[in-house]
């Protein structure tokens, strides 16, 4: 109780409107340099917080692309703690998607080199470790990626970043009562936009872009505006739209993201706020007033019915309508980007995951949760896709809780949801899906095209953290003919067979000095000293290793 007393504390300590809203700065080059680092945030007056970033204390630059950049990007980990960068949403291999086989150790660095494959859209970057997912984007580490192509820039829509195009990165975060931020809590009671609590911000009196992700580690929000305004979306997660799509709602799960434009030019001088609707989220929801259906509802949920913002409305960002800019955008385009809808049709397989809690049955809403009855294994492979199938996914919840699922790799579209089609707001390019608790079902599909290893896997997972976290995760390769296992070589290094059975092998041909060999979460497991022209095999158990030479590179591969 006394967490949530100093939370709400914290929460209700500065007076509405007082903070002007932070907007991340940009990296706009395709060499691209981020230091992820320890730091302090003043959420509250008088109150210093330990939080992480990128290029700072909290959050990170937004990362401002164009389709056919050939990305060279340095992660360069200045962190106490081993971690990993996902590019959410964006179509890379599986070598530089950074998921949770990729660890950056403290003091090392990582050097994904891509060229930009998506149309233009809104992805983000985050921590990806196994196990402290939630820790690591709870404590601030995230950051927009915003993918500009010539298609978007012929449409007459804002794009100039700051002036008329905005970043809301919404998020909710619990403090103890030291004012350090928890994760793995239901005890979320701050509200922040860019990391800034009461959030004020000044828009033009012309058609603005809000480019807004929800970062919460497990909230659902319903989004809209205090006085109920008619707002246009244009896009989600991974592209903008063929028309715009009028709403006064959206609800919105961890992980997605949303496109909106917002028509001001008679709303100068007005005062008005971005909301969160959650009176208005049914239940079986993270964020209603029952987040479970019955007889799940809140009992297992510590801290849940006494949380203010379960189930109520609520400011995320106040808004005041000023003069227009030199060069306003002043109209909607009716219509918008062209693409090719897959359809059911042309699927060439069908796949089946199934959502349970452990122990069977609906379980309850604290979890662990699981997909096809396991908890994540970095050692299983789940899944093997063929390069360029389409695939139809059939996702089915047997819990009492909605989660937002998530597929790297690829944009999918929703076929059905509960066996109706989806409202045109979800019809276009998505990789987050709420699916329903209760026996809800959702269809996606998906063609799996460009990228395909033999080795290293890509990831599918709730997007709640804490569910994702404690194992709700499976991983599947994306294979061809034409895709070898390669023998492994780093300074001299060869490493063979990967993937292997019990045992592998590390030929030095050109190497001599120390090395060292660790698990996904940085814990050594062998360290030797090796001379040129020698072969260490080494037996080890299943899972995924790291070998890091003596200047800090590394390689990885699998034991099976």
């Amino acid at each position: 109780m006394k967490l949530l007393v100093a939370s709400i504390i914290l929460m209700s300590g500065i007076s509405f409107g007082q903070n002007a809203l932070v907007i991340p700065p940009t990296i706009e080059t395709s060499t691209i340099n981020l230091t992820l680092q320890e730091g302090v945030t003043q959420f509250y007056p008088g109150v210093n917080t330990s939080t992480l970033g990128a290029n700072g204390a909290l959050l990170g630059p937004t990362l401002i692309m164009s389709t056919g950049d050939n990305m060279n990007i340095t992660v360069d980990n200045q962190l106490l703690d081993t971690t990993t960068i996902h590019w959410h949403g964006m179509h890379v291999s599986p070598e530089d998607d950074g998921g949770p086989h990729s660890i950056i150790l403290p003091g090392t660095t990582w050097n994904p080199q891509f060229t930009v494959m998506d149309k233009a859209g809104l992805n983000w970057y985050h921590p990806h470790l196994h196990e402290k997912t939630g820790e690591h984007v709870s404590k601030g580490i995230a950051g927009l990626v915003i993918v500009r192509d010539t298609e978007e820039a012929s449409m007459g829509i804002p794009i100039t970043y700051g002036v008329d195009e905005f970043p809301i990165i919404m998020q909710t975060k619990g403090f103890n009562a030291s004012g350090q931020i928890l994760f793995h809590t239901n005890l979320d009671t701050s509200v922040m936009v860019n990391g800034t609590v009461d959030a004020f911000v000044d828009f033009p009196s012309q058609v603005v872009r809000l480019r807004v992700l929800n970062a919460a580690s497990q909230r659902v929000m319903e989004i809209g505006f205090s006085d109920n305004r008619t707002f246009s979306i244009i896009g989600t997660d991974g592209g903008i739209f063929m028309a715009p799509v009028n709403k006064t709602r959206y609800r919105i799960a961890p992980g997605q993201r949303v496109d909106i434009l917002l028509d001001l030019t008679t709303s100068l001088g007005q005062n008005f706020q971005l909301m969160n609707f959650a009176s208005e989220l049914p239940n079986a929801v993270y964020g209603s007033a029952q987040p479970g259906m019955a007889p799940f509802m809140t009992s297992s949920l510590p801290g849940y019915t006494s949380n203010p913002l379960n189930g109520a409305n609520y400011a995320m960002l106040d808004i005041n309508v000023i003069a227009q800019t030199a060069s306003p955008i002043t109209t909607i385009p009716a219509t918008l980007a062209s693409f090719t809808v897959l359809t059911e049709a042309s699927a060439t397989v069908t796949r089946d995951l199934t959502f349970s809690s452990a122990g069977g049955g609906m379980g309850n809403l604290s979890g662990p949760f699981l997909i096809d009855g396991s908890t994540f294994d970095m050692s299983v492979i789940n899944h093997t896709v063929q390069l360029d199938d389409i695939e139809i996914w059939t996702l089915t919840n047997q819990t009492p809780i909605a989660h937002p699922f998530h597929i790297h790799d690829v944009q999918f579209f929703i076929l059905d949801i509960n066996g109706s089609t989806p409202p045109a707001e979800l019809q276009g390019f998505n990789d987050v899906v709420l699916v329903p608790g209760g026996m809800g079902n959702v269809r996606f599909i998906a063609q799996f095209s460009d990228h395909a290893n033999n080795t290293i896997p890509y990831m599918y997972h709730c997007h709640m953290l804490p569910h994702e976290d404690e194992g709700m995760m499976g991983q599947f390769i994306v294979t061809s003919p034409t895709a070898e296992i390669v023998v492994n070589e780093l300074n001299g290094i060869q490493i063979y067979p990967n993937p292997s059975v019990d045992q592998v092998n590390i030929q030095f041909d050109d190497y001599q000095g120390e090395i060292q060999i660790t698990n996904v979460a940085g814990k050594i497991i062998h360290t030797s000293k090796a001379t040129i022209n020698s072969t260490l095999t080494i037996n080890l158990d299943s899972g995924v290793y790291f070998l890091i030479a003596n200047d800090g590179t590394t390689q990885q591969f699998i034991i099976q």
